[in-house]
């Protein structure tokens, strides 16, 4: 079945979204990607959240089919995203958040300010810490977004955080982050900047006023954001969860089946620990379900 698509209004902005209706949902789940994906990259997520919630994805104002309805020439922050977030929570009557990688940020921040419908998040492939792997990551990226330099930007990509995608997926990557306007690009300059500056500013800080579970997931091979650093959240945050995913690296669910279903599982026992098995459509390698990557995230 086809999403409900609508723009909406939130802020400044005009946001494409997609609706994935489930009429017998008692829940609405809000999905959060990183800076350079589009709705397409949780394709494979869908699958199993669809049978047991309703599904709400969007494309940043700047990115995807919301880049038409907008001008682009100014950069958008973190905490807007966050804002833009928020606001799309209250147009859904959202009940859970769940991110992608550096759609964390945007997502812990907006948590931050404690949004009453708000029950659970689920956070996947983020930490705390930026270490040296993601510090030599973001750095190249800097160079090649500069640049513009399209070809090394594709393969970047590919070669580090999506060093485990199957070839086909590597493909669409590399043909979407290649393809992508200039000032795509300079956002996703602008977004690096900010995550080099995390450290250094008060977003930790900020994380800990959050007051809901969470739980956190990560690939057990993703040397970017580690199961072992992402536990540092619990220095932070009182309510936290973790879960490995085995055999699998920065992209978890979209890798191979057996992640699939091992990311499916421990998504659904967090959010629906009493509920009943339904079968979800089987993961699929295909062109209908493309991680689109992103720079950060």
């Amino acid at each position: 079945m086809r999403p409900e698509t609508a723009v909406v209004e939130i802020q400044q902005h005009r946001v494409h979204t997609e609706f994935h209706a489930n009429r017998e949902a008692r829940q609405t789940i809000i999905l959060v990607n990183g800076s350079l994906a589009t709705t397409a990259s949780f394709a494979q997520t869908v699958k199993y959240l669809q049978p047991h919630f309703n599904v709400v994805c969007y494309d940043q104002p700047y990115a995807g089919r919301s880049r038409a309805h907008n001008d682009c020439r100014e950069l958008i922050t973190k905490e807007y995203e966050a804002q833009l977030l928020l606001g799309l929570i209250e147009h859904y009557q959202a009940d859970v958040v769940m991110s992608f990688s550096w759609g964390g940020v945007a997502t812990l921040l907006a948590l931050a300010e404690r949004p009453a419908r708000i029950q659970k998040a689920v956070i996947n492939s983020f930490s705390p810490l930026l270490n040296a792997s993601m510090l030599d990551y973001l750095h190249r990226g800097l160079d090649y977004l500069s640049a513009c330099d399209r070809t090394n930007i594709g393969n970047l990509v590919n070669d580090t955080i999506g060093r485990y995608l199957p070839q086909l997926f590597k493909r669409y990557n590399f043909r979407h982050v290649a393809g992508l306007d200039e000032h795509e690009y300079q956002q996703m300059h602008f977004h690096v900047c900010q995550v080099l500056k995390l450290s250094a500013e008060s977003y930790m800080e900020k994380f800990a006023a959050i007051d809901i579970p969470l739980l956190f997931m990560n690939g057990e091979l993703d040397i970017y954001t580690t199961p072992a650093e992402a536990k540092l959240f619990q220095q932070l945050i009182r309510d936290c969860e973790f879960r490995t995913i085995r055999n699998a690296g920065h992209f978890i669910d979209v890798e191979h089946k057996k992640a699939w279903q091992e990311t499916q599982d421990a998504l659904l026992t967090f959010l629906q620990p009493q509920r009943h098995p339904v079968l979800a459509n089987p993961y699929l390698p295909s062109s209908q379900g493309v991680p689109i990557a992103a720079m950060v995230g």
